[in-house]
């Protein structure tokens, strides 16, 4: 009877690692994930991608090369192993700008993430911004600059008004990204940007209370997360103060009904107008000039650590974390 059940469990691949600096958050969002995974209903194996090479990581410390041909690795007791789906937990290049997505869609193996295009596209700052503006969403104005095309700082400075936010415009984690608030400082912060990518956002800074909310589909039903308001004890919102304790982060948020019903709003219109699936993390400001949410960015594989929001956002909600994702696992599956 046991080993009915055991052939019964789907076998999933928990996918970690990366391209990008954000492999160090990666690994840790792995931990808290594959420490949730419900063991009764499935069977996880631990996969590294590296710049170098792709990886299984069993249980015993020992790791073999996973076959690219058809995504499948050889266990400890030499059996060849095929996944019912993919648990992505790979924060920037390749995991979450659409090219693992791309590959396992040629594959036919499920993913737990958004699609390929919605990945790219979410990847991309700029084009997240302009899209969800096209759609209705309030978002700040902004450049989009590119390494082999430049712009003087002059013409930057002709159409925005300082304050600035200049960032990498691929990518997360808060890497590269500076407040600017005199012209001067401009340079330097369009050269700390141009390190991490080779095609950068400059955006208006606007006022306001920042949140960040969570949203996943499960069972064919988009669920909103309890909002989280961010608090850093930084000028922003930087590497620092999301992974080094330098922020307050209160779940759920304490916001007027009303603000809070404008945030939830929005965010569940950026997740369908984006065609996201899976569990996405949407940044908001709300503007203090209007009062109304301007959209930051959406990642659309937010972090799981034991630091992460999203798993604040779980259990505020009154789940654990087991049955989140068990949730997230057969929404792909299905």
């Amino acid at each position: 009877m046991a080993l009915i059940k055991e052939v019964m469990k789907k076998k999933i691949a928990l996918v970690t690692g990366g391209y990008s600096g954000e492999a160090e958050i990666s690994y840790k969002s792995a931990i808290t994930v594959g420490s949730n995974i419900d063991m009764d209903k499935f069977t996880s194996y631990k996969i590294a991608i590296t710049p170098t090479e792709w990886v299984y990581l069993n249980e015993q410390g020992g790791q073999s090369p996973v076959n690219k041909e058809d995504f499948s690795i050889t266990d400890t007791a030499g059996n060849k192993v095929t996944f019912d789906a993919i648990l992505l937990c790979i924060h920037g290049t390749p995991g979450e700008d659409g090219k693992l997505q791309g590959y396992f869609d040629m594959l036919k193996l499920p993913y737990t993430s958004c699609d390929v295009a919605t990945s790219a596209i979410t990847f991309n700052k700029r084009y997240t911004v302009a899209i969800a503006a096209f759609g209705g969403i309030h978002v700040a104005k902004s450049m989009h600059l590119f390494k082999h095309t430049p712009v003087s700082n002059g013409e930057i400075l002709s159409s925005l008004n300082l304050p600035l936010f200049v960032k990498p415009n691929n990518g997360g984690s808060s890497l590269g990204i500076s407040k600017v608030t005199i012209s001067e400082e401009l340079g330097v912060a369009l050269e700390k940007a141009f390190k991490e990518d080779d095609q950068v956002l400059v955006e208006t800074f606007i006022k306001g209370r920042e949140f960040t909310i969570g949203v996943f589909k499960s069972k064919g039903t988009i669920t909103i997360l309890p909002i989280t308001e961010i608090i850093t004890k930084n000028e922003f919102f930087d590497y620092e103060a999301k992974y080094q304790g330098l922020s307050e982060e209160i779940t759920p948020a304490l916001l007027d009904e009303a603000d809070a019903q404008a945030i939830k709003a929005a965010a569940l219109k950026v997740y369908q107008l984006l065609n996201c699936r899976g569990v996405v993390r949407i940044d908001f400001i709300l503007n203090e000039a209007d009062n109304m949410p301007y959209m930051l960015e959406v990642n659309t594989v937010p972090g799981q650590s034991s630091a992460s929001i999203i798993p604040q956002q779980v259990k505020a909600m009154g789940w654990n974390l087991k049955e989140f994702y068990t949730a997230i696992i057969e929404e792909a599956i299905l």
